[in-house]
């Protein structure tokens, strides 16, 4: 595996690579009550407590990702949950190149749009899903979108700025 510090560029160009649109993106670090919030569906679970550890060990980046199929496409880039799996079968997958054990797999990624949902709410409260696919998402199928690599993500020209190219 690579040293964990390459992974979050890495992620961040695989995401690129495979023409996901980042909506939102933020370099975050959850504290251990935040990180048993987020898995408090695993509680009480043998790996339980190690999710929560590593949740809290350190900063990560928190993405919204827009694509066609975004759930399935992003969980088959990000290899199996297992690592030993993920290097054997998958290895130029994302836990295949830089996870560590099974809790300590370097990614996670919703595993349905309605836990993509709550997970957005969780990590963007001051996003509003609904409102993004009233008046963004409409314009990002029809290409009207940019990358702004200062801020790490993609933005939808706005109508003054369509007027004028």
């Amino acid at each position: 595996a690579q040293p964990l510090r390459l992974c979050p560029q890495a992620v961040h160009e695989t995401i690129l690579s495979n023409r996901f649109l980042i909506v939102r993106a933020k370099k975050l670090r959850c504290g251990r009550e935040e990180s048993r919030r987020f898995y408090r569906e695993h509680a009480g679970r043998f790996f339980y407590q190690r999710l929560v550890e590593f949740m809290a060990s350190g900063p990560m980046w928190a993405y919204i990702l827009a694509h066609e199929n975004a759930v399935p496409l992003w969980r088959s880039l990000m290899g199996p949950t297992k690592v030993f799996q993920a290097r054997n079968s998958v290895p130029d997958s994302i836990r295949g190149a830089y996870g560590l054990t099974d809790t300590r797999n370097a990614t996670h990624g919703s595993d349905s749009p309605a836990s993509a949902s709550r997970e957005i709410a969780f990590f963007f409260p001051e996003f509003n899903e609904q409102l993004w696919y009233q008046q963004e998402e409409p314009r990002l199928r029809c290409g009207q979108v940019y990358y702004n690599a200062e801020e790490r993500v993609h933005c939808v020209f706005r109508a003054e700025e369509t007027e004028l190219t």
